[in-house]
Order: structure tokens, then C-alpha cells, then sequence
């Protein structure tokens, strides 16, 4: 075995390949240059591809790229061997490089042949841009599905609480209804009496001042009943047909007293602004009522602005808790400290009040809502922390139909105060 390995590595007998090309200069170095060129570039090759195959550890069939770079590589061997062998006959060596080569390709060949197949099922670029514009567009549709569902749970959420909020303030109400209705009748039984107490001790002045105080405190009690009535929606109104504007430029002496000078007042009312049919004098309280809560919630002073506008039925169907028709807003705004959400969520619940004991009922903007709710409107607050709050008043437009049939509404002063009677 040895003898036949030394014989066939045995270079004594034969001659350099140069011989061949009679050691011509231009032959030897024409194939010195290529062989060397090709070889270099054979060896660049699997280094490039071991890169790319170690980096892309994504590519499918990443072990075919090896049995490239060794079959590429042992072919690039064999040019280094032709340049060898043009000075030196190690034919052996040479041949021992190409069977080693031939056996890689034949291996490289074998594994190629089963996986063309796998391979060409492969999606093209192509076919790959239009899965992921495919798949773009499902992901945008679950998104939008996703998202319209999430608004449709916060609507639903919305008006759960909406409609627990009406709930709630509807028990309120019947409830405050019924006691103050009770209550009303009672306190009718203790005016009566401590007027006719105060005529029989008209002589007595200790007992008349007496009976005095009791008296003023029975009528504190009873305008306080008449707020709970007021919220309940069932204290006695006489509705006659207004001009809101009117009645506002009457009655902005009044408010600016009430301001009690912390703050101005501005009037903005809109020409052409349609009649409505409401009671007069529990507007004027309403508006009063308003100007003493800016009144508060400007400590440092402010301004308070009253705007009228007509709002046609189409913008009406618009605004949440308003019917469909046409209607007169009375915008009341005040540049105060504002209210944060959670105040204004339960602003117009009676008895709610963010003042200290004593200072107040919680009646104030409970009674506004009952009012205007009550003469068949609508009421809503808009309030930010540190800008200032706006009340809405929506009253109903008087159509052209009614109105010849309804009683007009004449403002007389009396007493400092602007009242309305029948004309």
C-alpha cells in the first residue's frame, strides 16, 4: 500500500507544465495571472457566502450556501495547483485536489437536484409584496373592527351612565318633590298661624319680634321648598310669551348688582331672535341665580358674559339631550376658577354643593335644571379648571302658530325689580 502511495506521488520522473508551453513568457504568465485571478476570486466567494448565511439565519436551505462555498472553495484550489504545477510536476497533489473537488460537486449536485423543487415553491418578491399588501389591508380591518368596537363599548358605557344619571336625578327628584310638596303644606299651616300669633301681639314688642323672626325663618324654609319644587319639576309656572333679549337688557341692572362689584357683565344678544313661551319671573331667578354663582366663583373679579342666539332644529339634533326643534339658548358665561369634571358631572344634582357648611344649599343650579326642564328645554354646563364656566340655556321657540294665541308678556318695574303681567 505504501509502495503504491509513494509511486503515485512520485514527481522524479516528469516535468513542470511549463515545459509544455516551452517556457514561452507570454503563455506562463498569461496562465500564471488567470489562475491566480480565478482562484482569489473562488476563494472570495464562500467567505462572502458564510457571511451572508451566519447573518441571514432566515434564509431557507441554508446549508446548501456551505456545500457551495466548499465546492466553490476546492475549485479554487485546483487554479493554485495549475499555477503550481508550471514550475513544479506535483501532478499527484493536483490530482488529489480535483478528486476531492469532484466528489463535493458530485455531493452539491445530489443535494441541489431534490431541493429544486422546495425552491421554486418558494414565493417570488412579487408574490410576496402582494401577501403583505394582503395582509396590510386584514390587519387594517381588524384594527378598524377593533377600534369601531371600542367606540361602540364607550358609546354604550356613555349612555349606561347617561341613562343612570337620569335614573338617579328622576328618583331625586320624586323624591324631592313629594317631601317638599308635604313640607310645603305644612309650612302653609305655620305662616297662617304665626301671621295671625303676630296681629295678637302686635302690643307686645318682644313677643312681636319674636313672632317676627319665626315668620322670616318660615319664609326661608318655604323659598327653599319652592327650589326643591323648582328641581322636581312641580312648582306652579305661568307661562306667557317673551322677548328673551328684553327681558336680559331689563334685567342686567340687577345682575350687575349681583356681581356685588367683582365683576363685569357684558350683554351679546343676537337680533332676530325668535319668542318663546316660559315664566317670566322664574327666568329672572334663574339668570339671578347664575350671576350669584359667577358672583362666587370670581373671587379676584371677572366678567361675565350673556349671549342669546336662535339654534335652528338641524343644529339642535345635534347637541346631546335636546329635541329636535327649534329653540332660543341663553349662553351665561363667567371667566371664574371653573369646575373640574367630576364637580360638573353632578353640578345640577340637588344638594350638591362644593362650599363650605352653611354657605349654601346645593340648590342653586339643581333648580336651573329643574326650570328649564320643566318648561319643556334643555340645560347644560361646559366648565374648565382655571378658564371658567358656561351655563346653556335651551327654552323651546313659540311657533308663529301659537303666538297670536298667547298672552304677551310687558316688563314694569316695581320695587327695584323688573315683574311680567298679561298685557
Amino acid at each position: 500500500m505504501l509502495d503504491i502511495l509513494s509511486r503515485f506521488l512520485d514527481r522524479s520522473s516528469l516535468s513542470p507544465h511549463g515545459i509544455c508551453l516551452l517556457w514561452r513568457p507570454e503563455l506562463v504568465w498569461t496562465h500564471v495571472i488567470s489562475d491566480l485571478v480565478i482562484g482569489l476570486a473562488y476563494f472570495s466567494i464562500p467567505i462572502a457566502l458564510g457571511v451572508f448565511v451566519t447573518r441571514r439565519r432566515d434564509v431557507a436551505f441554508g446549508w446548501i450556501f456551505w456545500a457551495f462555498a466548499i465546492f466553490i472553495l476546492a475549485c479554487g484550489t485546483t487554479h493554485f495547483f495549475s499555477v503550481w504545477t508550471l514550475w513544479v510536476p506535483d501532478y499527484a497533489a493536483e490530482a488529489l485536489v480535483k478528486a476531492l473537488t469532484a466528489v463535493v460537486s458530485i455531493v452539491t449536485a445530489a443535494l441541489l437536484w431534490p431541493l429544486l423543487p422546495k425552491a421554486l415553491a418558494l414565493p417570488s418578491p412579487s408574490e410576496l409584496e402582494r401577501a403583505n399588501i394582503e395582509l396590510s389591508k386584514r390587519v387594517k380591518e381588524r384594527d378598524d373592527a377593533l377600534e369601531a368596537l371600542r367606540l361602540a363599548n364607550a358609546e354604550r358605557d356613555r349612555a349606561e351612565e347617561m341613562l343612570r344619571q337620569t335614573q338617579k336625578m328622576e328618583a331625586i327628584g320624586s323624591l324631592t318633590g313629594g317631601v317638599a310638596h308635604d313640607f310645603n303644606n305644612l309650612l302653609g299651616i305655620v305662616i297662617g298661624n304665626l301671621d295671625r300669633l303676630e296681629r295678637s301681639v302686635a302690643g307686645n314688642a318682644s313677643d312681636s319680634k319674636s313672632v317676627q323672626d319665626a315668620l322670616t325663618g318660615a319664609e326661608r324654609a318655604a323659598s327653599l321648598v319652592q327650589k326643591m319644587l323648582a328641581f322636581a319639576r312641580r312648582q306652579p309656572l305661568r307661562p306667557i310669551r317673551i322677548d328673551v333679549n328684553r327681558l336680559i337688557e331689563d334685567l342686567a341692572a340687577l345682575i350687575r348688582g349681583a356681581l356685588s362689584g367683582t365683576g363685569t357683565c357684558s350683554l351679546e344678544l343676537s337680533t332676530g331672535l325668535w319668542p318663546v313661551r316660559i315664566d317670566a319671573n322664574q327666568l329672572e331667578n334663574v339668570l339671578l341665580n347664575l350671576a350669584v354663582n359667577a358672583r362666587d366663583a370670581m373671587p379676584n373679579g371677572g366678567s361675565v358674559t350673556i349671549r342669546t342666539r336662535n339654534v335652528m332644529a338641524v343644529e339642535a339634533a345635534a347637541i346631546e339631550g335636546l329635541s329636535r326643534a327649534d329653540h332660543v339658548v341663553i349662553v351665561f358665561e363667567d371667566t371664574g376658577t371653573g369646575m373640574p369634571p367630576e364637580v360638573v358631572a353632578r353640578a345640577f344634582e340637588p344638594f350638591f354643593t362644593t362650599k363650605n357648611v352653611g354657605e349654601g344649599t346645593g340648590l342653586g343650579l339643581s333648580q336651573v335644571f329643574g326650570f328649564v326642564k320643566q318648561s319643556d328645554g334643555h340645560a347644560a354646563l361646559v366648565s374648565r379648571l382655571g378658564t371658567g364656566t358656561s351655563v346653556y340655556l335651551y327654552l323651546p321657540r313659540l311657533l308663529p302658530a301659537h303666538a297670536a294665541t298667547e298672552i304677551t308678556a310687558d316688563p314694569v318695574p316695581h320695587d327695584g325689580h323688573v315683574v311680567f303681567r298679561p298685557a
